[in-house]
């Protein structure tokens, strides 16, 4: 269904056109760009060697459907910026492979035991997403960022690998 490939320079172009608003970049990258997205702040994204960036390709169709990411800036890895960019390819089944493709890279070929992420309490299909692998609620772990006049509740969720329903 998918496949990941290292997010690179060339891809710039098209990841920038995915994001429309400073609301869209909050909602996919948290607080890690500010918006307009620039091609610096990307650089510098790419060249972070705590971070793995990909773009998501879809096999059937050999085109650039999103993005995700592992960041090993913590104790334990965190699956981020996960973006199946257009609106009608989401609830396909393109972020479900892309979740359990990057817990593959973690459980499988890097033998780590645990991994996180952070989602928005209000994006419950990313929610329902996460949980169908195995994903669960860190109820110790929740965070707030106001952007203009709204406040948004970020949830952490976390997954071990005996839970993982790949």
């Amino acid at each position: 269904m998918i496949t990941l490939l290292q997010f690179e320079k060339s891809d710039f172009p098209l990841f920038k056109s995915w994001i429309r608003s400073a609301e869209e970049l909050l909602q996919f990258a948290g607080p890690y760009f500010s918006f307009p997205l620039t091609d610096y702040q990307l650089e510098k994204y790419i060249q972070d060697l705590k971070r793995n960036a990909f773009k998501i390709i879809d096999t059937a169709t050999k085109e650039i459907i999103g993005h995700c990411e592992l960041s090993f800036e913590r104790d334990i890895p965190r699956l981020c910026r996960i973006l199946i960019a257009k609106s009608s390819e989401r609830n396909k089944g393109y972020g479900k492979s892309t979740v359990n493709t990057l817990l593959r890279r973690l459980f499988i070929e890097g033998n780590y035991e645990t991994a996180d992420l952070n989602v928005y309490d209000w994006n419950h299909n990313a929610i329902r997403c996460y949980e169908a692998v195995g994903f669960r609620i860190n109820e110790n772990m929740i965070s707030e960022v106001t952007i203009g006049n709204e406040t948004w509740k970020s949830l952490n969720m976390k997954i071990s690998k005996s839970d993982w329903k790949s």
